[in-house]
């Protein structure tokens, strides 16, 4: 039992150790490569033209889809046959 005590407390020592490391070599590395740029509200200014880059993509993809799947959707709850007298027909519910 004290084994596995000691296990997860170097196991959770490494991995803070190494959450910190790795989160600092991040923090340089986007700094390095201007994600991070030290003029006021540049990283708003980033956040936003990233998300309407996104959305441009987005929109992009919806018109590809419809472009390459045109119709209206099949039913898809049994209502294939379209007959409608059956479907309202209370015996049919009831199976009688």
């Amino acid at each position: 039992m004290i084994r596995r005590g000691f296990w997860l407390a170097v196991g959770a020592a490494g991995g803070i150790y190494g959450y910190r490391r790795v989160s600092s070599l991040a923090r340089q590395v986007s700094e390095s490569i201007g994600a991070r740029p030290n003029r006021p509200g540049a990283v708003q200014r980033h956040w936003t033209r990233e998300t309407i880059r996104f959305a441009r993509d987005v929109r992009e993809g919806m018109d590809l889809y419809s472009a390459r799947h045109p119709g209206p959707a099949r039913p898809t709850l049994g209502e294939s046959t379209g007959n409608s007298s059956t479907r309202d027909d209370e015996r049919v519910k009831d199976d009688r």
